[in-house]
């Protein structure tokens, strides 16, 4: 059931909460007469059913907008088109917009990812950085913000905007190599910040009322990952797996996987920067050490 958040935005939550989806996918509906979606959602049957019998009279879909190409997001934009007739817009297929390096990676095989990813994703249209999509009454722009994801977008609408998975009220974001960039993670909240949103609307859980704060928040504690990191190195050289352990100490162990693939993206990003070296081939499973000063 779709539930009103304010005037022209509904959100509907997908049945697909988990330890990495919270409650669910939220899907959001912009618009009152011709509408767009913004995530639909995973490709679950009784989810479109539930998109489509929001519709009311006089009201049809004009735009599917994708924040990314994870499964919990983009699947069901297929179905929901054939369904309406209405385009799907995101900023590109599922490989589009890693940095130089992450691509770099992928090509020569080192690390290894994509958890959740919608392998088979292609929009209709891509949205460049700055796009505008304009409406039945409603005015949309892109805002090109990889890090959790390459091809992540948010998408500004009034003074609210969807973000996706790079900013989530319940939990920090996944940032897994190479389809997740610590570096590109930090500047795209930075870039949040800076447009000065009243509100933020997330993948997965409530509005965010306060977007600096929580901005903040984020920045912070990728910061202190980082120093954790280079913490726990002087102690001598380590995996991320290793390091993952050390310092997540209070988190579920079914979740330790995931927090691995964060001080990987870390470990790659102090790489970079000439902070830690691996020894050897920069690959998921090298013991990095903290580089001579």
């Amino acid at each position: 059931m779709a539930e009103t958040l304010t005037s022209g935005l509904r959100r509907i939550l997908a049945p697909n909460p988990s330890p990495m989806t919270y409650r669910g996918t939220n899907t959001y509906l912009v618009g009152t007469r011709g509408i767009a979606v913004i995530d639909p959602g995973p490709d679950d049957a009784s989810h479109l059913r539930a998109i489509l019998a929001a519709l009311g009279p006089g009201q049809h879909v004009t735009h599917i907008l994708i924040t990314h190409a994870h499964r919990d997001h983009s699947p069901c934009a297929r179905p929901l088109a054939a369904a309406t007739g209405a385009p799907v817009l995101a900023f590109g297929d599922a490989s589009t917009g890693r940095s130089a390096i992450m691509e770099r990676l992928a090509a020569d095989g080192m690390i290894r990812g994509g958890e959740g990813v919608d392998v088979n994703f292609a929009p209709d249209t891509c949205l460049d950085d700055g796009a505008f999509v304009t409406g039945d009454g409603w005015q949309i722009e892109s805002i090109w913000t990889p890090g959790h994801f390459g091809n992540h977008l948010c998408f500004a609408w009034d003074d609210a905007i969807f973000t996706g998975d790079l900013v989530m009220g319940w939990a920090s974001s996944l940032v897994s190599p190479p389809d997740g960039d610590a570096a590109q993670f930090v500047a795209s909240c930075r870039r949040l910040k800076a447009r000065g949103a009243h509100i933020l609307h997330s993948g997965h859980g409530a509005p965010i009322t306060d977007p600096a704060a929580r901005l903040d928040w984020l920045i912070a504690h990728r910061a202190a990952r980082e120093a954790a990191i280079l913490d726990q190195l002087t102690h001598g050289p380590a995996t991320a797996a290793g390091l993952a352990a050390a310092i997540y100490t209070d988190t579920p162990g079914r979740l330790i996987p995931a927090a691995t693939r964060n001080v990987l993206a870390h470990l790659i990003d102090l790489s970079a920067r000439g902070l830690v070296a691996p020894a050897g081939a920069l690959k998921a499973d090298s013991v990095f050490a903290l580089s001579p000063i």
